[in-house]
């Protein structure tokens, strides 16, 4: 299992329909381009919180 360590926070705001917009730079250093695929998880403390976790999926090899 990986262990990340955080380079930095960006605030996004939610918009119209619940959509969010990665800022460029975060894209930039992700390498996402249009018509990435990306993953989300909700995880939940024991107490209640919760937060969202995205990733983007690994690019599968065309055949």
């Amino acid at each position: 299992m990986a262990i990340y360590r955080t380079l930095y926070y960006g605030d996004v705001v939610v918009g119209v329909g619940g959509r969010i917009t990665i800022p460029q730079e975060m894209r930039e250093d992700l390498g996402m381009d249009e018509g990435d695929t990306l993953t989300i998880r909700v995880e939940e403390t024991h107490q209640g919180a919760r937060q969202m976790v995205l990733w983007r999926a690994e690019q599968q090899p065309e055949e």
